[in-house]
């Protein structure tokens, strides 16, 4: 019995950090993940390097984003931050 009594500090504390840190980070994965599978063409985007674009095409893979007139790039989509939503 000493020893479960021991014990019982540690398992507060992993549980602790599992529900403020992990289940969070795991829902927020989840979003992200969400949001880039229903990316289409003509959303507004930021990359993660703070770059504002317009999705021209989208592969399984990667994006090609208009960044202006002239200049398409094409861009993994793990780097897309967020997407913009026209208000």
């Amino acid at each position: 019995m000493q020893e479960v009594i021991q014990f019982l500090p540690l398992v507060f504390l992993f549980l602790i950090f599992y529900f403020l840190i992990i289940r969070p980070q795991q829902a927020q994965q989840k979003a992200h993940a969400l949001m880039l599978s229903e990316l289409k063409r003509g959303d507004k985007i930021v990359t993660s390097g703070g770059l504002h674009a317009e999705i021209v095409k989208v592969h399984e893979n990667f994006i090609e984003i208009k960044l202006n007139e002239s200049s398409n790039v094409r861009l993994e989509k793990a780097f897309v931050a967020k997407k913009i939503e026209e208000k």
